[in-house]
């Protein structure tokens, strides 16, 4: 059995992994560490989880454990692992923004594997340590792979919209129910945080016509919304491409034919398809020489714990699909 331990427990993807992990067939659940929450049951923050376990969340890291699950927020891993001496034979898996970009990747005696398993399975097998895809990165990403690929890609211009669950457990003006019901809003626009892992990505594939994520020059223009939804992100990507529509969507079959959790999908799709598990769905249409990928995923599964559970698989020689056999809600 794998030895897990979650630091960061209580918000929303802390609270997924814990479902992940405690219904696992490999894991043993060790601790869940929550400093304000110390002592109380789990069940206490996350509802769903009262007659699943009678763990409590703990103040205390137990290092007696194979990988340790950083669900902290952007800019507190660093200071986690600063502060807590974790020993190198901990793998680490860290679902904030801290390590994915080159050159924060380093970090004492551990290097990050940006954890896209699409794009980079053999690596993250072979790693110590992942640092886990962002959630609108991870569903743009999925839509141009195929693309970047090809060494087709140009100017992209895409939308997605993502709901509240989002925007984190803590309550903010944006996040509220009031606010949220029957409203979209439009934010980070051209500007999204994400931008910068999604061109890493690429021109990791297409490397001889890099795209800048500068906002300069060719390169992925990206405006997200709120929407009124609790979970899930839809993304359309509009690519200029020349190539005929059959000749793209086999370029597609091609790259997530041996995919766990990536489906290319002949038929247009929706958010219902991909809540509540780790696939993500893609999709193309054509009109003249204007292409749009459609992609869709669960912003807290494949966008976030999911995954992690998904790269923890294949750390550890299981077969990636292990725990991850989740059935959409789709009535």
């Amino acid at each position: 059995m794998i030895k897990a331990g979650i630091a960061g427990g209580a918000g929303y993807t802390g609270g997924e992994l814990i479902r992940l992990l405690i219904n696992h067939p490999g894991v043993e659940l060790s601790f869940v560490l929550s400093g304000s929450n110390a002592g109380n049951p789990l069940h206490k923050v996350h509802a769903d989880l009262q007659g699943d376990t009678i763990m409590r969340f703990t103040d205390q890291i137990n290092t007696d454990i194979d990988v340790l699950f950083l669900c902290v927020g952007h800019g507190d891993a660093k200071k986690f692992l600063a502060e807590h001496p974790v020993p190198d034979t901990v793998k680490v898996i860290d679902l904030s923004q801290d390590f994915r970009l080159a050159p924060n990747t380093e970090f004492g005696n551990r290097t990050f594997v940006y954890g896209l398993p699409e794009l980079n399975k053999t690596a993250i097998q072979e790693a110590g340590n992942i640092a886990n895809p962002g959630c609108f990165a991870t569903a743009i990403q999925l839509g141009l792979l195929p693309l970047a690929n090809a060494g087709i890609l140009g100017d992209v211009y895409a939308t997605g919209i993502t709901g509240s669950t989002g925007a984190g457990q803590g309550l903010s003006n944006t996040s509220h129910f009031s606010w949220r019901a029957n409203n979209i809003q439009a934010y980070k626009s051209l500007a999204h945080q994400h931008i910068h892992e999604i061109t890493q990505s690429i021109n990791q594939l297409q490397n001889e016509d890099p795209l800048s994520a500068s906002g300069e020059g060719r390169g992925v223009r990206f405006v997200p919304w709120r929407g009124d939804f609790t979970r899930g992100i839809y993304v359309s990507s509009i690519i200029d491409c020349g190539l005929p529509l059959e000749e793209i969507k086999k370029l597609f079959r091609e790259f997530y034919q041996d995919a766990a959790f990536t489906h290319f999908s002949e038929t247009m799709i929706d958010l219902k398809q991909v809540v509540n598990t780790n696939k993500c769905m893609v999709h193309v249409e054509k009109q003249g020489d204007k292409l749009v990928v459609h992609s869709a995923i669960d912003n807290l599964l494949k966008g976030a714990s999911g995954q992690a559970v998904q790269n923890m698989n294949l750390l550890f020689g299981l077969k990636e699909t292990t725990g991850l056999k989740l059935k959409a809600n789709y009535f």
